[in-house]
């Protein structure tokens, strides 16, 4: 069975599978003109141009081209990129912890990593990196960029942001390695649980697992009166990890299914018959536009199963899926072959997941930077192809008389909460979302 993963934008979702010679992957409906054309410009550029190229080079930066056209998530990795993508997919790297995505010709912050030096810098969604040390990053690819980022543990880096309308400031990071415990709980006033995930790594389900137990332990008789799940500012992960913190809440059925032109493409992820671990407990899942691609599943899973209400604003809308086809001595492909989809057939792509009840971020807590660029306002991001068996149109019902268009969606789309207040006591969206759960308890059942 294939690997399935998803993350998002810098550590994309990827579906791994065996490795393949680099013949294997012409089609056969390639014609040889169209090869001869493209090696034909390359010798051209290798005879003429004002500097000599190497032919490695040009069909590298050929592949890139090719394949960065067809989405923002596709793209050809040389030996040296597919070495480091697996390294961010082991959850523990030299760097600054912090997912960036390129968005205009420069890296963009989409999410800083709880307890690393982004977040400790109060690095905020939405921040541009303009400079890192006194190299600007205008044009410069998004690898480059993390390879500049990257280092010795223990070195510095002085990188120049741009927020909002402030002018341009300078802040010096020391890197270290980036070890990152996904999985926070807290036991809140009135015995209700509190487990903020940040990212969906390798241990995110178990530690969820242990989470539940935990605060299940903890509270006091009569049990646990409700949780609150927080996912705002996660910007994704492993979809195993995904289908398994949301089984941990169902009883059987779907968690997430995805569709694609190839037979190995179509698939759903269920959850344990006997899953839910919190039976009868209410529960809140809160969002906002930082909450990306493994975010978006376990969302959707909960609120199209009834399990959960979602609370915040509308998400980031990541919902495809990408397979990467090692090459034999030649890095890889990373394409993308697949869409995902709800319990009820939404596909989150472009759209993301609108929460059932809107609650933002107060003004004086939302990041200065104003809203966030969704997957939707990415360069050649895939249109959302409607619900699984019906058109467009009834995917995306018109509204009814008197009803503003996508009212709903705009007033979903504000500021993202800053990140250093995630958790605390001052934070308003969790304290909505506590009052909700605890309300919720007290409902006839």
């Amino acid at each position: 069975m294939r690997k399935v993963v998803v993350r998002s934008l810098a550590v994309l979702g990827i579906v791994a599978v065996p490795v393949v010679s680099a013949l294997a992957l012409q089609r056969e409906q390639t014609a040889p003109a169209d090869l001869d054309l493209i090696g034909g410009v390359i010798q051209l550029v290798q005879r003429a141009y004002v500097h000599p190229i190497a032919s490695d080079e040009l069909t590298k930066d050929a592949l890139k081209g090719m394949l960065n056209r067809l989405d923002p998530h596709s793209d050809y990795m040389d030996e040296k990129e597919f070495k480091d993508m697996q390294t961010d997919m082991s959850g523990q790297f030299g760097g600054l912890g912090m997912q960036i995505s390129a968005q205009g010709g420069i890296p963009r912050v989409v999410s800083p990593i709880d307890g690393t030096p982004a977040a400790r810098a109060k690095l905020e969604p939405g921040d541009l990196i303009i400079k890192v040390g006194t190299a600007s990053t205008q044009g410069m690819s998004l690898r480059s960029v993390v390879d500049m980022l990257r280092g010795t543990p223990g070195t510095k880096v002085t990188i120049t942001i741009l927020r909002g309308k402030e002018d341009p400031f300078d802040v010096t990071l020391t890197r270290e390695i980036i070890k990152v415990a996904s999985v926070k709980s807290e036991m809140k006033p009135d015995g209700v649980g509190y487990i903020r995930i940040s990212q969906f790594g390798q241990d995110t389900a178990e530690g969820f697992t242990a989470a539940l137990a935990k605060l299940k332990g903890d509270a006091k008789d009569g049990g646990l009166k409700g949780l609150v799940i927080d996912l705002r500012n996660d910007p994704g992960g492993l979809l195993n990890a995904a289908v398994s913190v949301a089984g941990d809440l169902l009883n059987g059925g779907t968690v997430v299914s995805i569709r694609g032109r190839q037979s190995d493409d179509q698939r759903v992820f269920s959850a344990p018959s006997r899953g839910d671990k919190l039976p009868g407990v209410p529960v809140v899942v809160l969002i906002n536009g930082a909450s990306a691609s493994a975010s978006e599943i376990v969302a959707g899973a909960l609120q199209d199963r009834k399990r959960a209400t979602v609370m915040g604003t509308t998400s980031f809308g990541k919902g495809s899926v990408q397979t990467v086809i090692p090459i034999k001595g030649h890095g890889a492909v990373r394409l993308t072959t697949a869409l995902y989809y709800t319990p009820a057939g939404r596909s989150i792509q472009d759209e993301g997941i609108v929460p059932d009840v809107i609650q933002e971020a107060p003004k004086d807590q939302q990041i200065s930077g104003g809203p966030l660029i969704r997957e939707s306002a990415l360069h050649g991001a895939i249109a959302n192809p409607g619900k699984l068996g019906k058109s467009d149109d009834a995917a995306n019902p018109a509204p009814k008389p008197g009803e503003p268009a996508d009212d709903k969606i705009k007033a979903a789309t504000s500021a993202p909460i800053k990140a250093d207040l995630i958790g605390k006591p001052e934070d308003a969206q969790l304290n909505a979302a506590l009052a909700l759960v605890l309300k919720k308890d007290g409902a006839p059942k």
